[in-house]
């Protein structure tokens, strides 16, 4: 049911925002040079490495770098980027991700390699689900690029405070799966997006 429920919303989604889609699509190549869409290997259900797709808010060959973005004073993100990262317009092509069945539309939010293999066996445990667009995690930590912006240290607080704090939020979500539960965490995430 939970797939069904994830190619039916998805496909829809899709369609809605195919016209708005293609203004960004616009937008970002008139920016700055680059394609459009940016693809990052993320960890996936079961430890399966998969291409996760986003509008490209950043200049070329940003990705060498950091692996987290610092809040807004971040260098490397393009003026369009700052847009679509605000009102999280960014993460919409996920939703062929979710159609490909790479992930679904609400579940853990997929970890780069590098983050998955600081991972304990415990926390690992997050990984038998297939990652998700949005969860309780993303919701709590909707403003995490500001965090770490104001961070000494933005990795070392990333690592030893905002991921094991989101891992530990995921693994309740695992024990209260349902179609209910996901309704619940769509409904939040559209209303912290638009500012309710």
């Amino acid at each position: 049911m939970k797939r069904i429920f994830d190619i039916c919303i998805s496909f829809l989604i899709l369609t809605v925002f195919s016209p708005f889609g293609l203004l960004l699509i616009f937008a970002i190549a008139l920016e700055s040079r680059g394609g459009v869409f940016f693809l990052q290997e993320r960890v996936g259900q079961n430890g399966r490495v998969f291409k996760l797709l986003k509008f490209r808010s950043m200049r070329l060959h940003a990705d060498k770098g950091s692996q987290i973005t610092i809040g807004n004073r971040d260098p490397r993100i393009t003026r369009v980027g700052y847009f679509i990262r605000r009102f999280k317009l960014d993460e919409f092509p996920q939703f062929i991700n979710v159609l490909k069945g790479d992930m679904s539309i609400v579940g853990p939010r997929p970890e780069v390699p590098f983050y998955v293999n600081m991972y304990t066996p415990e926390q690992r445990k997050i990984l038998t689900v297939k990652p998700g667009i949005t969860d309780y995690a993303s919701l709590a930590y909707f403003h995490e690029n500001e965090i770490l912006a104001n961070a000494e240290d933005p990795q070392k607080v990333y690592v030893e405070e905002i991921m094991p704090a989101k891992i530990e939020i995921n693994q309740r979500y695992l024990n209260q799966p349902g179609l209910f539960q996901d309704l619940k965490i769509i409904g939040l995430t559209a209303k912290k997006i638009v500012g309710f």
